[in-house]
C-alpha cells in the first residue's frame, strides 16, 4: 500500500526541516497534517484542596514533564500559597530542568536532574531519601513514573494537578489519509471515541511504545508499523523503512514506555545503563569532544542567562533607589516652595503685632504723664481762687 497522507498525532514541529519527518517530505513527497489528539487541561483548585495536600508541607518536588511545572506553579497562584525558597527540585532531564528557570531563580543547590533516564533522576533522589517529595502528575492512577518511584521505594505524594482529556477528531475525514501515527493510549483513545468502527478502514495503523501497542489491541486495531526498533528508533524512520519496503524488525522493549501523553522522555527503573560500543578511537574520541563542547556550549549559555539575569535585577535596583532620591528631591522642593508663601505671611502678621503692641506699650505712659500734668494744672487755679475766697472773708 502506497502511503502519501499521514495524519501524525502530535503538534507541528516549529521547523519541519530539523525534525525527524523531513525525509517523508523531502525524499518521499508525503503530505503530512499534524494534530494533538488530546489536551491537556488544568485541575480546579477547589478540587484540589480536598486531597487535603499542603505543598509547605513538602521539601522536595518532582518534575517529569513541561505541563507539571506549569500546572504545579498555577496552582500555587490559584491557592496563593508561596513556595519556600530552600525547596528542592528533582527533574527528569535537563530540558524539563531548564525550562524551570522560567517560574523559579535556577541554582544548581537545589535543582537536580537526570542524564537521560528517569532511572538516572532516581540514582540522584537516592542520595536525598530525607526528602519529603510531592510529584506533580496527571490523574491517571497509574503511569511508569509512579510504578519507577513504587519499585525504588520512595516515600513520595502524588498530587493530581491536570488531567487528559480526547479532542474530536470528526473534523477529519479519516479516510482520506493513508496512515495513522499514535504515541500514546490517550491518542488510541481519542480515536475510538471518534471513529469507534476505525478497525474497520482500511488505513495503516502506525503505533511507538509498548503501552500504544497493547492500547491497539485492546480496542482490537490491527498494528502495521510499530516502533521503536533496532533499525528504526524513531517513528518517522519507521514509516520510512515501511514505504520503501524495507522487512520490519522486531520492537525493542524500550526502558519504560512513553507516558500517557506522550512525553519523550523513556523510563527505566534498572540502575545500570548499556552504552554503544565504539570500536574506532578515532571516532569515540571525536564524539567525546563534541560531547564535551556541547556540555561547555550548554554551561555558557547557563552562565550567560544567570549574568543577563542578574545585570537586571542590578538594573531594576539601581533604577528604584534613583527614583526614590528623586521623590524625595521633588517632596523637599515642593516643601520649600510651599513654606515661603507661609513664611512671609506669618512674618508680616508678626511684625504688624509687634508693631501694635509697641504702639500701645508707648502710649500708655505718656497717657499717664499727660494725665498728671493735666491734673496738676487744673489744681493750681482752684487753689489759687480758694486762697483768695479765705482772704476775704477775714477781712
Amino acid at each position: 500500500m502506497k502511503i502519501k497522507k499521514i495524519l501524525i498525532s502530535q503538534p507541528e514541529p516549529a521547523d519541519l526541516e530539523k525534525s525527524p519527518y523531513r525525509n517523508l517530505v523531502k525524499k518521499h513527497h508525503v503530505d503530512l497534517t499534524f494534530y494533538k489528539f488530546f489536551e491537556v487541561v488544568g485541575i480546579p483548585a477547589s478540587e484540589f484542596r480536598r486531597t487535603r495536600i499542603h505543598i509547605s508541607d513538602y521539601t522536595a518536588i518532582i518534575f517529569n514533564s513541561k505541563n507539571s511545572i506549569e500546572h504545579f506553579f498555577r496552582m500555587m497562584k490559584e491557592l496563593r500559597e508561596t513556595v519556600s525558597e530552600d525547596m528542592k527540585y528533582f527533574c527528569s532531564t535537563e530540558a524539563i530542568a531548564l525550562y524551570l528557570q522560567n517560574f523559579i531563580q535556577y541554582r544548581k543547590r537545589k535543582v537536580f536532574f537526570g542524564a537521560q533516564y528517569f532511572s538516572d533522576l532516581l540514582e540522584i533522589m537516592a542520595k536525598h531519601r530525607d526528602e519529603k517529595f510531592l510529584f506533580p502528575c496527571s490523574d491517571e492512577k497509574q503511569t511508569e513514573y509512579t510504578k519507577a518511584l513504587d519499585k525504588a521505594k520512595f516515600k513520595y505524594t502524588k498530587a493530581p494537578m491536570y488531567t487528559s482529556q480526547p479532542r474530536d477528531l470528526r473534523q477529519f475525514d479519516i479516510d482520506s489519509f493513508d496512515a495513522i501515527a499514535l504515541f500514546s493510549p490517550i491518542g488510541v483513545r481519542s480515536l475510538v471515541k471518534s471513529f469507534p468502527d476505525i478497525k474497520d478502514h482500511s488505513i495503516t495503523i502506525a503505533a511507538f511504545g509498548s503501552s500504544t501497542h497493547a492500547a491497539l489491541k485492546e480496542n482490537g486495531i490491527k498494528l502495521t508499523i510499530a516502533a521503536p526498533t533496532q533499525s528504526a528508533p524513531s517513528m518517522a524512520m519507521a514509516i520510512e523503512n515501511y514505504i520503501m519496503g524495507k522487512e520490519q524488525d522486531a520492537v525493542v522493549a524500550t526502558k519504560g514506555d512513553l507516558g500517557k501523553h506522550g512525553m519523550r522522555n523513556p523510563i527505566s527503573t534498572s540502575t545500570k545503563r548499556t552504552r554503544p560500543v565504539i570500536a574506532n578511537k578515532e571516532v569515540y574520541k571525536q564524539r567525546m569532544e563534541e560531547k564535551k563542547a556541547q556540555a561547555a556550549a550548554r554551561r555558557a549559555e547557563r552562565a550567560a542567562e544567570k549574568a543577563r539575569k542578574e545585570a537586571a535585577e542590578k538594573a531594576a535596583v539601581e533604577k528604584a533607589a534613583a527614583e526614590k532620591e528623586a521623590a524625595k528631591s521633588t517632596a523637599k522642593t515642593a516643601a520649600k516652595t510651599a513654606a515661603k508663601p507661609a513664611v512671609k505671611t506669618a512674618a508680616k502678621t508678626a511684625v504688624k503685632t509687634a508693631a501694635k503692641t509697641a504702639v500701645k506699650t508707648a502710649a500708655k505712659p505718656a497717657a499717664k504723664t499727660a494725665a498728671k500734668t493735666a491734673a496738676k494744672s487744673a489744681a493750681k487755679p482752684a487753689a489759687k481762687t480758694t486762697s483768695s475766697k479765705a482772704s476775704s472773708t477775714k477781712k
